[in-house]
């Protein structure tokens, strides 16, 4: 049976009941399971099929037997949509005779529930349109390179001059002097108990994400994630066995976590909480009192704290970054971040993590850390070479964030011009280069946000990623990425502004 032949059965099942993906997304939230857009979308594309569990609920909701969609030839209950299949071939993908006898290697069932739509299914449609000689205007990805932001020069050089001497391993977690420079900045942080040998780096802070959920999470346990996330957490605690139980971060309160709703969320198998501070999607900065409640609840509740904070050079207006380690001496937090976003090196992929706080209470946690750390042997060696220039140097990131520079700039008019849109509101963002706004989806008639930005891509060219794609359950947000520079920005808001002049589901 192949994939095609799966998914033609599976539409022309929707199409006799008259059912779109978005309800099939809301049927399965009915009972309790566990099924995204993206999901759903690729089993209508024939890109993959489903485990047993959701074929026999698409089955069900559909009215057919599950062995029908699957490809073998019976008739569903009511006598309708039979359709005939060789046993000697199959017409639609020519299979030989005996294919069932073919073994079929298929993707793992650790990842039917692992979604990374920064990447997804939408970007997948820009890249076939693009190899069709389309061209894509893209503000779906937070990578400065093609944006014309470049690395500092000193950094470059330094890098230039140690390469012959990066060939080897380093020790596995790192280089002994990106370790220590690294020790310095958590100084300068008020990050507590903090020596060199508290300090990973990393391929990214990816790779470390990933690795500090394969060593926390047994099947079942729970973390407390964001929503909206960055849905690499969300992906690696599911991944890793975990379930990620996602806090509603409130839109009417500048985007900060909802306290009530996160003690609402824990219960005796959460083991930790992860936020995201500056916030990727919605660009929010957590002043010191909603840190100090949320620290106030771990110790509550006796919680690790897993603090993302890629962007915490990337801060505008003034305003002050807090590092949430810097509150809870006590506790035991792993604080994230790198050189990617402020240095403008996210092909470089160097990222690094801090234990800090009570580490006697993770003592067994620390040794799976550095079990897995020793595994990878290490990270990008010459990446690890430019931290200690990168860190002590000047911070030409600045000169961006201040009024005048690029990314306040784009900032400004990205806010501005949106929320002149009818029909679009949006926070302003104190940090990083992302925007979340929201869509009025009673004007548009939007049910469906992967389709909305579907839509516009094939529409205008522009290359978005919709709420969901972040963990946001309503279908009423997109974010924008405001790298480019203004008049491609401004090129893309017109665009965007006149296809919602027109635009409903």
């Amino acid at each position: 049976m192949s994939n095609e032949r799966f998914a033609q059965r599976l539409r022309t099942a929707m199409e006799e009941h008259q059912m779109k993906q978005v309800d099939l997304v809301r049927a399965a939230q009915e009972q309790g399971m566990k099924l995204g857009k993206s999901h759903v979308s690729q089993y209508v594309s024939g890109k993959t099929v489903p485990r047993t569990e959701i074929l026999n609920f698409l089955a069900a909701t559909l009215q057919v037997e599950p062995d029908w969609l699957m490809g073998k030839e019976m008739e569903t209950e009511n006598g309708g949509l039979k359709e005939a299949a060789s046993e000697s071939a199959d017409p639609e993908s020519g299979s030989p005779e005996g294919e069932d006898n073919i073994r079929i290697f298929r993707k793992s069932t650790k990842l039917d529930h692992v979604l990374y739509d920064v990447r997804g299914p939408v970007v997948e449609e820009a890249e076939r349109m693009e190899q069709a000689g389309v061209r894509i205007l893209k503000l779906n990805i937070g990578n400065p390179a093609p944006f014309d932001f470049h690395t500092p020069d000193e950094v470059i050089h330094d890098m230039q001059q140690q390469l012959t001497r990066c060939e080897g391993y380093s020790p596995a977690n790192g280089l002994f002097a990106a370790r220590k420079a690294i020790m310095q900045y958590a100084q300068l942080k008020n990050i507590p108990n903090v020596s060199v040998d508290d300090i990973y780096t990393g391929n990214g802070v990816s790779e470390l994400i990933n690795l500090c959920m394969s060593a926390l999470l047994n099947d079942g346990d729970e973390i407390l994630i964001p929503s909206p996330d960055y849905p690499l957490w969300t992906a690696c605690a599911t991944l890793a066995g975990g379930k990620a139980v996602h806090y509603i971060c409130d839109e009417q309160s500048d985007w900060y976590p909802d306290m009530a709703d996160i003690r609402k969320k824990i219960t005796s198998r959460t083991k930790a909480i992860v936020i995201i501070n500056p916030n990727n999607p919605t660009g929010a900065l957590y002043p010191r009192e909603v840190l100090q409640q949320i620290v106030d609840i771990a110790r509550e509740h006796q919680l690790m704290i897993f603090s993302d904070e890629i962007y915490d050079r990337l801060v505008m207006d003034g305003e002050e970054h807090v590092s949430i380690a810097s509150l809870a001496p006590d506790l035991f937090c792993v604080t994230y971040s790198g050189l990617s976003k402020s240095h403008m090196v996210a092909g470089f992929r160097i990222g690094w993590m801090i234990l800090s706080g009570n580490k006697r209470i993770a003592a067994d946690y620390i040794e799976g850390i550095k079990m897995l750390s020793n595994m990878r042997l290490c990270s990008n060696v010459p990446a690890q070479s430019i931290v200690q220039t990168a860190l002590g140097g000047h911070q030409s990131v600045r000169d961006y964030i201040a009024p005048g520079g690029r990314i306040y700039e784009q900032r400004e008019y990205i806010y501005q011009a949106l929320t002149d849109i009818p029909g679009i509101t949006a926070v302003k963002p104190k940090a990083a280069f992302y925007i979340f706004p929201k869509l009025d989806v009673r004007k548009f008639r939007i049910t469906d946000d992967e389709k909305f930005v579907l839509d516009l891509l094939k529409d205008k060219k522009i290359l978005l990623i919709h709420g969901g794609g972040f963990n946001w359950n309503q279908p009423d947000h997109f974010r924008v990425v405001y790298l480019p520079r203004l008049e491609v920005l401004k090129e893309s808001v017109e665009k965007i502004a006149d296809f919602l002049s027109y635009y409903h589901q």
